[in-house]
């Protein structure tokens, strides 16, 4: 974590979407009384339902009157001092490994007119231990490394700046995950090294 957050603070939290396991991620690292914006699908998951029926808000992707819908309850949810987890994506993509993809606007004009900082969050290799829902490639042991970025804040910004701070959270998370993918790769490199020197 780059900067402590405030133990009462309303934040948007956005994290980079690769794996069924960033939702019980981001349970442990949201801050305070937070919910959940995610796919309608999720209602169809036994672990999950409960919470998409009760706290959480589900969306139709494809439908403008569901998201519409679906970031007023955010907003008056916000309003009441819950913190909004959100994947700025919309969807894990099928591309393996994983690139990170294009944010859609909403929960960045949501921080805007709410006035709220949005934190990015780094989610660096879950996908490695459990991609998507894991049926493709399955599931193995490993160690998750998470990065918590420090609040972004949107105090005196508009509407029209969405595109802006959506771009910025974007290079912050697609900065972090390049910078771990390229250390990865020499620690790799220095490991075979290694080996072969032995």
């Amino acid at each position: 974590m780059e900067k402590p957050l405030g133990k009462n603070g309303i934040y948007v939290f956005c994290p980079n979407h690769t794996s069924f396991l960033d939702i019980p991620i981001m349970l442990l690292l949201g801050n305070g009384n937070h919910h959940f914006m995610g796919k309608e699908e999720l209602k169809g998951n036994p672990v999950f339902k409960l919470f998409f029926e009760t706290i959480d808000i589900p969306v139709k992707r494809e439908s403008k009157i569901s998201s519409y819908r679906a970031f007023k309850k955010a907003a008056a949810n916000i309003a009441n001092g819950m913190s909004l987890i959100i994947f700025p994506e919309g969807r894990i993509l099928d591309r393996y490994p994983p690139k990170l993809h294009h944010f859609k606007n909403g929960a960045f004009r949501l921080a805007i007119e709410q006035q709220i900082p949005i934190i990015p969050v780094t989610i660096a290799n879950a996908w490695q231990v459990f991609f998507d829902d894991g049926k493709l490639f399955g599931s193995r042991p490993g160690v998750i490394d998470i990065f918590v970025h420090q609040p972004i804040e949107t105090a005196g910004l508009t509407v029209e700046d969405d595109e802006l701070l959506k771009n910025k959270v974007y290079q912050v998370i697609n900065s972090k995950l390049n910078e771990y993918e390229d250390r990865q790769k020499r620690s790799r490199k220095d490991s075979t090294l290694s080996t072969a020197r032995r």
